[in-house]
């Protein structure tokens, strides 16, 4: 009888284990892993954005030309 009580303790303590701690800590695990994928994916992303906007030729900001300066005269009366 005390052999059966005992059994029964001792599966029941693995099964705690294994559905409160192992299962949980596998799927946190899982979906850490999956969250570190996306982020290095969207690094990426972002580099090649950068790097793409990089060897774009910038055009160069042209100072006002004399041309477009009108030059006024004061008119005394």
């Amino acid at each position: 009888m005390i052999k059966l009580i005992f059994y029964g303790l001792v599966v029941y303590l693995i099964y705690k284990l294994v559905f409160e701690l192992i299962i949980p800590v596998s799927k946190a695990t899982t979906q850490m892993s999956e969250k570190v994928r996306q982020m290095q994916q969207q690094q990426q992303k972002f580099q090649q954005q950068q790097s793409k906007q990089a060897a774009e030729p910038q055009k160069p900001v042209r100072p006002a030309s004399d041309k477009e300066y009108i030059e006024y005269e004061e008119v005394k009366p």
